[in-house]
């Protein structure tokens, strides 16, 4: 019973209620193909809350992920508009993005510096480039780079047995990141470098290099994500994802991943986006302002989260009592 009764318990009972919800305020919320659709309206954000909930687990933090996504979608954008394949042009914008995630890893690595601080900067420098890479476009300010061919259109916005592909792509990615955590050594490496670097260290594993391959994830699929925007807009900008960051860190942490580091789980992660994007969903369903709307996600995140707060302590008293009792 103590297995089934967690948090990600606690979040799937959140989820039922706003759909219940939602669904007596306006009845097409719980259209099928209506909840289905809308994914892509919050696939970037969940796909970056994944390789979020990585970095968290090892107690940093990305906040240039917005960045990272703006990046991703230029370079990609400016790479076709030169003359490239946008396949082979998509590769280079994942790598535009793996090159962002280790700059931010050796700058934290050598300088020591909190990675909120690290990450807050090198959020400038990226959003700069990307807005200069616009510019060799021909595209100025944050005008967006349009026209891109409609094959790639199509990822974001195309079916597969008629369900649309940011469901599929969704769930592959939810998977890869499920196996990469809590099935392979390097998984198991990340929560132990997040709960006690100095035993990390001495148990033999390489710290410094499981953090930068954990920002070079981070990067990558967050340019994928930016790519996935971008595919999904038809259109390229080098503000694409930009002030997304919030969100992404609070799927990641109220999905159960602890800001202190040496906790997290990717189902709690999925599920927690999920929750977040058809609040903004059922939001919009029922007729509430875009401004209004941003208020009450604003309520309803801060209530979700002190629940989360206060359901720590309860376990925690549990587990005291529990132990004691053994003693």
């Amino acid at each position: 019973m103590k297995k089934i009764f967690n948090w990600q318990f606690a979040l799937i009972l959140l989820l039922v209620g706003e759909f219940t919800i939602f669904g007596i305020l306006n009845p097409y919320f719980l259209i099928l193909d209506n909840l289905l659709y809308s994914v892509g309206d919050f696939l970037y954000i969940a796909l970056a809350a994944l390789p979020m909930t990585l970095v968290i687990i090892t107690g940093g933090i990305d906040i240039s992920v917005g960045a990272i996504m703006g990046l991703g979608s230029i370079v990609t954008a400016l790479l076709w508009v030169k003359g490239m394949s946008i396949w082979i042009a998509m590769i280079f914008g994942l790598g535009a993005g793996a090159g962002a995630g280790l700059l931010n890893a050796i700058l934290i690595l050598i300088t020591g510096v909190n990675p909120l601080v690290i990450t807050l900067g090198s959020s400038f420098l990226i959003s700069g480039l990307s807005l200069i890479l616009s510019g060799q476009a021909g595209a100025t300010g944050f005008e967006g780079i349009s026209g891109l061919p409609r094959a790639f259109s199509k990822i974001a916005n195309g079916y597969i047995f008629n369900i649309p592909n940011p469901v599929w792509i969704l769930i592959i990615v939810s998977i890869i990141f499920f196996i990469v955590l809590h099935k392979t050594k390097f998984g198991k490496n990340l929560y132990l470098i997040g709960t006690n670097p100095q035993a990390a260290k001495y148990s033999g594993i390489s710290v410094k290099k499981n953090i930068i391959a954990t920002y070079m994830i981070m990067g990558t699929t967050g340019a994928f994500s930016g790519i996935m925007l971008t595919s999904y807009f038809t259109s390229a900008r080098a503000d694409l994802g930009g002030g997304s960051a919030l969100s992404v860190i609070t799927c990641a942490v109220l999905g159960g991943a602890s800001i202190y580091g040496g906790t997290g789980s990717i189902i709690g992660t999925i599920i927690a986006s999920l929750f977040i994007g058809y609040l903004k969903y059922g939001l919009q369903m029922i007729g509430v302002s875009s401004q209004a709307t941003q208020v009450y996600m604003g309520l309803v995140l801060i209530s979700a989260i002190s629940v989360r707060y206060f359901w720590n302590i309860y376990s925690n008293k549990v587990k005291n009592k529990k132990a004691l009792s053994r003693a």
